[in-house]
């Protein structure tokens, strides 16, 4: 998913929480910036794939939306938010990492203020390029 590119990897609770609506406008912002950058963007949420795919299409975002209704991953990564008892979704969670998935920083977001900056994001990804693109300094004579 992330082709040996640094990544965004957004666990989110579902479209229907108001500080995930305002996250992903943060993250919109950052979609271009991202794509020229050879940098990726990843969410997951445990909504159906049709919700997600509309909800994705509603937001105008061009990055992967993954699908885990069954909670297998959830469970697997220990991010169930165990305060919603209704929806069982994942803990806002917000990693930036490597292009093998290790991770360079993690952020919880379960209070808003916990989820990273823009300027965090591309601080992150700015170090985690320098660190794995060879040719990161210019050529010079």
């Amino acid at each position: 998913l992330v082709a040996g590119d640094p990544a965004i990897v957004h666990c989110y609770r579902g479209w229907w929480c108001p500080k995930e609506q305002t996250f992903f406008r943060r993250l919109l912002a950052l979609q271009e910036e991202a794509e020229v950058a050879y940098c990726r963007i990843v969410s997951i949420s445990v909504d159906p794939q049709p919700v997600v795919a509309a909800y994705r299409a509603g937001l105008g975002a061009r990055w992967t939306f993954l699908c885990d209704p069954d909670r297998e991953a959830l469970e697997l990564l220990g991010l169930r938010e165990t305060t919603d008892t209704v929806n069982h979704p994942y803990v806002p969670a917000v990693f930036s990492t490597f292009p093998d998935l290790t991770i360079h920083a993690a952020y919880d977001g379960y209070w808003y203020w916990g989820r990273p900056t823009d300027e965090e994001l591309r601080a992150d990804l700015r170090a985690i390029s320098r660190a794995v693109r060879p040719d990161w300094d210019a050529p010079t004579p």
